[in-house]
């Protein structure tokens, strides 16, 4: 098998770890393939948008969702490090509101499944960092919306040391979760 997937505290958001063929060279591994991501997961997923965005030290990007045309996202990193975040926004789930965050870096070549109905974002631990991802649909800025990353209702652990994120406007002025648009 190409992937060994782990699930995580919110059983749909799911850690792959590719197999990584190394010697001295350097490495080579399958960042993705359909089939084996279907066999892997139990998931088959159309995904229909590759994004690319590179950011500094401090940048918190999200935590972002649509609340119409939600989107699924494979990301990763390749460059670099980051502490990636998914909330769940489904009211009628369990997990309303619970959040899960795992590390992902160039080195350790781990992916992580964001499935629709969560908020996904992330900061930059290293100097930058690279980050790619996919969806399972397309950006439609009318739709978007933002958690506020720091809602103490949600409780989000981030590994920020020393001053407050770099935010972009619309991350800052996300809103809670007690008032946000949320998924049934």
């Amino acid at each position: 098998m190409p992937y060994t997937v782990t699930p995580t505290v919110l059983p749909e958001v799911l850690i792959l770890e590719p197999k990584v063929f190394g010697d001295a060279r350097g490495f080579f591994f399958e960042s993705f393939n359909q089939r084996d991501f279907a066999q892997a997961t139990g998931l088959n997923v159309p995904f229909v948008q590759d994004n690319h965005s590179r950011s500094v030290k401090g940048v918190l990007r999200g935590l972002h969702y649509q609340i119409q045309h939600p989107q699924g996202k494979l990301v990763r990193v390749t460059q670099g490090e980051v502490f990636d975040v998914a909330v769940d926004l489904r009211r009628s789930s369990p997990n309303f509101g619970k959040w899960v965050g795992v590390t992902l870096s160039a080195e350790n070549h781990r992916q992580l499944w964001v499935p629709p109905g969560f908020a996904h974002g992330f900061v930059v631990t290293s100097e930058a960092a690279e980050f790619l991802y996919k969806t399972t649909d397309y950006w439609y800025p009318e739709y978007e919306r933002s958690l506020r990353w720091n809602d103490p209702i949600v409780g989000v652990q981030w590994p920020i040391q020393g001053a407050e994120p770099l935010l972009a406007r619309k991350d800052a002025a996300g809103s809670g979760l007690n008032v946000a648009e949320a998924f049934v």
